[in-house]
């Protein structure tokens, strides 16, 4: 049986992919803050749906948390087959009012956070000469949004990291995909934390007007019966899972594109040609 760890388990694509990969065969090691706390029901509701999802306390801003968790998981395992990178937060509000502080929250979670959970499970993936890692990102990791400066920062960041990991692992047979969905109605928006820097909100007042009207008629949007389904992100990751190694695309956009899909179309080409054009065609191919 197939084992994945998934993180941010407590809500949105991840519990649902939880679920989604336990009844397709999949061992899971469902991952998430405060299990004995304010996520004690959803632990109950991943562990009361299949015996074959397992619950584990792991902080994907904590390195001592990571490790921990995905030590623990690998000592009774053996093994990682694939890690599903899937927790995430999102301030939205005026850019330049947000502080040093809270920026760096922001990449803790969405970047550093991927490069911990990936950095602790890639040795037993190289040592078994195969793995996958499905980092999501967000079509706001290719296009730009106002007033989400920090959260498409950290986006953008794991975009490039993973296109550079993609290839580094290539030839270990090892492989990094990303999956970037557009807008959907998974409560994301509930982690939105308020700017930090108050004062400069006095300049901004017309603008954060707009911005909060933004963010009303978007939510309500997400909750109507004319937002994609959730579950179209989790396909998603189940159609990568399965996928033959060698076979999968570098970047899957679902739902609302705004023109991510023809971006990665044109621009992926372009990519690629970098690593042949320094002589180093054969990271292009992973190895089987």
């Amino acid at each position: 049986m197939k084992n994945v760890i998934i993180t941010g388990s407590s809500s949105g694509f991840g519990f649902l992919s939880a679920k989604t990969l336990a009844d397709n065969g999949y061992k899971v090691w469902a991952t998430m803050r405060n299990v004995q706390g304010k996520n004690k029901i959803q632990k109950e509701a991943l562990e009361h749906h299949a015996a074959s999802i397992k619950v584990v306390e792991m902080d994907v801003a904590n390195d001592e948390s990571v490790q921990g968790a995905i030590k623990a998981i690998i000592s009774e395992d053996g093994k990682v087959d694939v890690l599903i990178n899937n927790a995430g937060i999102m301030y939205i509000g005026i850019t330049e009012a947000y502080s040093i502080k809270q920026a760096h929250q922001q990449m803790n979670v969405n970047f550093y956070g991927i490069i911990r959970t990936s950095q602790a499970v890639l040795p037993a993936m190289r040592k078994a000469g195969k793995g996958l890692i499905i980092n999501c990102t967000s079509t706001a990791g290719r296009v730009s949004w106002p007033f989400m400066g920090t959260y498409n920062a950290s986006k953008f960041a794991v975009e490039g990291y993973s296109q550079a990991l993609k290839y580094e692992l290539a030839p270990t047979g090892v492989e990094v995909v990303l999956v970037e969905p557009g807008p959907f109605g998974t409560n994301l928006i509930g982690s939105i934390a308020q700017e930090d820097r108050k004062v400069v909100l006095e300049d901004y007042r017309q603008l954060k007007e707009v911005q909060n009207q933004m963010i009303a008629s978007f939510d309500q949007f997400l909750q109507s019966d004319d937002a994609p389904a959730p579950q179209m992100v989790v396909d998603a990751y189940l159609i990568l899972a399965e996928m033959e190694a060698g076979e999968r695309p570098t970047r899957t956009q679902v739902g609302i594109s705004h023109g991510v899909d023809k971006i990665n179309e044109l621009t992926q080409p372009i990519q690629d040609n970098v690593p042949k054009e320094l002589q180093l065609g054969f990271l292009l191919e992973t190895k089987v």
